[in-house]
């Protein structure tokens, strides 16, 4: 998947639906204002059935990068500015999935509640005498990572991927296959590239 992929939704103009019914072969008795509402709802449910029936494996990226559960803090958080990620799956020794380490879990050890901007980090940070990351060098890789991993198959559905978002509240999904062992990963922007290709 194209990570470049802007997504970039239009409104059609009333001449555009003249133009479509002028195009069609004989007399179509309806009004523009109606044809307009059919096609939007027909556009919605046709992304809605394609995305019930895609499987995640047609979206998720890959090969995922994924962090040793014997790296050090300082070993992760370079690993992940290095393949410029905001977040991975943690494997074990066998290099089977066992939580998921993000940007939101080092703010949270840092104590935000909430994701914060890079600016609301740098106000922070500014008014608290000492540095906030000083505190992170005295923990581990798991003190802070999330898990049990929540994982999916690579045959679940796009539109289920989608649910277990929302549910879970959560912006990545390790795709892994019956073993546990990773095979890519799905974000929330795959979702919205894959919604925004089915335009």
């Amino acid at each position: 998947m194209n990570k470049n992929f802007k997504c970039s939704f239009f409104e059609f103009s009333e001449e555009d639906v003249i133009d479509a019914m002028k195009s069609m072969d004989g007399f179509i008795d309806i009004t523009t204002s109606t044809f307009r509402e059919i096609y939007e709802l027909a556009y919605q449910h046709a992304i809605k059935r394609m995305l019930g029936t895609m499987p995640v494996k047609n979206i998720m990226s890959k090969p995922v990068y994924c962090v040793d559960s014997d790296f050090t803090i300082f070993k992760t958080a370079e690993f992940l500015a290095e393949h410029n990620i905001s977040g991975a799956p943690v494997t074990d020794k066998e290099g089977k999935v066992i939580g998921v380490v993000s940007e939101k879990d080092f703010l949270r050890k840092m104590g935000f509640d909430a994701e914060p901007s890079f600016m609301g980090v740098i106000s922070r940070c500014l008014n608290t005498s000492g540095c906030m990351v000083s505190g992170l060098k005295t923990i581990t890789l798991q003190d802070i990572l999330s898990s049990p991993a929540v994982i999916v198959t690579q045959e679940i559905s796009v539109s289920e991927v989608s649910s277990v978002f929302m549910e879970k509240s959560i912006n990545r999904l390790p795709v892994c296959d019956k073993n546990g062992f990773p095979l890519g990963i799905v974000t929330r922007s795959d979702l919205i590239n894959a919604i925004c290709l089915q335009g």
